[in-house]
């Protein structure tokens, strides 16, 4: 198969992937970004398995953001699209479009992503593992800056998440789209029956490990305007795992 610049795949929205309104999980749609990321990482030369044999290190969702119009239903088809911007010193940035089978779109993210050794979990410079792309393809998916995430007010602890088996990957740590459950779980079914989320930006901060119970806050100070942050601490040593900031929107 010749490297493309994007890549596109198909998606069913299928019942393990929605929730119990019948739409789709964000977390659903997180793990399909990662999917479709490893499959054109893999096409260019970048794959996970290579990186793994050849340089000893790891893929590591850093950062994203994603914007939702509209969310899917159960049996509903769609198309993502992906493409990677000119990575940074520590970053490799990647843009996600989601449409319908009308090419209207549903979703739109941004992300950046980083590599760890295998055995110290350190990141490694871009240029370890860079091989070059294709023409970049300069348009972005949101024109926004990741980052800088930080309460507006006081924060109260309101759940805590043990990590399990059935939270963890292959890289043997709590999977980036179960942080997403761990943020909507801090919710009650109400909630999710009067709102959804309109924007999410999540702050990959520190692996968290089978066995680390996390402790779960939020900033309720601007909920009167459809705004609410989120973070995550490790309970065992106190150190920061994810910081999150959500929009949320009557349904």
């Amino acid at each position: 198969m010749n490297a493309t610049s994007s890549y596109k795949k198909d998606y069913k929205v299928r019942t393990e992937h929605v929730d119990f309104k019948g739409k789709l999980k964000l977390s659903s749609l997180f793990t399909y970004f990662q999917d479709i990321s490893g499959l054109h990482s893999e096409e260019l030369g970048m794959g996970m398995e290579l990186l793994y044999e050849k340089h000893s290190v790891l893929w590591v969702l850093a950062r994203i953001r994603v914007d939702v119009n509209r969310y899917p239903s159960w049996n509903d088809d769609i198309t993502i699209e992906t493409w990677p911007q000119k990575p940074s010193r520590m970053g490799f940035e990647r843009d996600f479009l989601v449409r319908d089978q009308k090419g209207n779109i549903l979703a739109k993210s941004i992300s950046s992503w980083v590599v760890i050794d295998i055995k110290t979990r350190r990141l490694k410079p871009t240029k370890d593992i860079f091989i070059g792309y294709l023409p970049i393809i300069e348009e972005r998916a949101i024109d926004c800056r990741l980052g800088g995430l930080k309460p507006q007010g006081p924060l109260e602890l309101v759940s805590r998440r043990r990590v399990g088996y059935s939270d963890i990957d292959i890289n043997r740590h709590l999977n980036n789209s179960k942080y997403v459950d761990f943020i909507m779980d801090s919710f009650g079914l109400e909630e999710h029956e009067k709102y959804h989320i309109k924007s999410i930006e999540v702050n990959y901060s520190k692996e968290a490990l089978p066995g680390d119970t996390m402790a779960i806050y939020k900033d309720l100070s601007q909920h009167s305007s459809g705004l609410i942050y989120m973070e995550g601490k490790n309970e065992k040593d106190d150190s920061l795992t994810f910081k999150s900031k959500i929009e949320i929107e009557s349904i």
